[in-house]
């Protein structure tokens, strides 16, 4: 299996500093922001990106992070996974929530982190952040911020490494 690098540490934190400026700019009713991260790799994400969002508006932004496994339609075809919880110390009832997470492929994570949330309550809208749009969707699901735009073959795997989790930041695509 070969392995190409698409973007490496710099690359990761130029777009995210991109991403975090169009959040900023796209939102005008900024005191109702509200960062979530999806487990795994969505939750240091979204850490980054609420990092730069306080610093341009110069105050704190509400983070959260979410476990979708209970919402997924695979579950019973994924094997054994843990299960884990669900952080959100805010109501979402109102906010504006920038839902985050590494990559968007079918569409079918974001669906579940859509459940999730609304579990939470009815926040007034849910806008998408992902590192890497890989298209091939299943739902109607698209992201408003995007890091990268790549597109993919079916056989391919995008895989996203973060320092937080993986000990490195770079994205690659696996053949």
């Amino acid at each position: 299996m070969s392995q190409v690098i698409l973007m490496d540490a710099t690359a990761i934190e130029r777009a995210l500093t991109r991403m975090a400026h169009e959040i900023v700019e796209r939102n005008s009713n900024q005191d109702g922001l509200a960062i979530i991260g999806i487990r795994t790799h969505g939750v240091p994400l979204a850490q980054r990106l609420t990092g730069i969002v306080a610093g341009i508006l110069k105050r704190e932004i509400p983070i959260g992070e979410i476990d979708i496994s209970m919402h997924r339609d695979d579950i019973g075809t994924r094997g054994a996974s843990v299960i884990g919880a669900t952080h959100i110390t805010f109501d979402v009832t109102g906010k504006t929530i920038v839902l985050v997470d590494d990559v968007l492929f079918t569409g079918r994570s974001i669906r579940a982190a859509l459940d999730e949330i609304a579990d939470f309550g009815r926040p007034q809208r849910i806008q998408v952040a992902v590192l890497v749009d890989r298209g091939h969707r299943e739902l109607p699901i698209r992201a408003d911020f995007v890091g990268k735009n790549t597109p993919t073959a079916l056989q391919e795997r995008v895989m996203v490494r973060l320092v937080e989790v993986d000990g490195k930041d770079e994205v690659v695509i696996e053949r």
